[in-house]
């Protein structure tokens, strides 16, 4: 269980930081007019594009980001509770009989 919510704690933040690599790379193409010679990056890749296209599949992008974000939040969220309960559950079990009753 541990190792789910390093896993999933992870990947969210992996996914926070592409999303904020983004917003930047968003900020600069909101600066640049349609007219500007624009790359994009495909693996080893420049490939020359348009600044509308770019703007487009980003924001798109983001908004794919945010979503995936939200559910490893609910997710990594999920899984603590379910920690807590274990850990309660197992605590009640290792207490002494005579404590129980108390």
């Amino acid at each position: 269980m541990q190792q789910t919510l390093q896993a999933v704690s992870g990947q969210k933040q992996q996914l926070e930081i592409e999303a904020s690599e983004t917003d930047r790379a968003l900020a600069e193409l909101e600066k640049l007019t349609d007219t500007a010679i624009v790359y994009k990056s495909v693996g080893s890749l420049l490939l020359k594009s348009e600044r509308q296209t770019l703007l487009a599949e980003l924001k798109e992008r983001k908004e794919l980001l945010g979503t995936r974000i939200t559910v490893l939040g609910r997710q990594e969220e999920r899984t603590k509770e379910r920690m807590k309960e274990l850990q309660e559950k197992l605590q009640e079990k290792l207490r002494p009989i005579g404590a129980a009753s108390n």
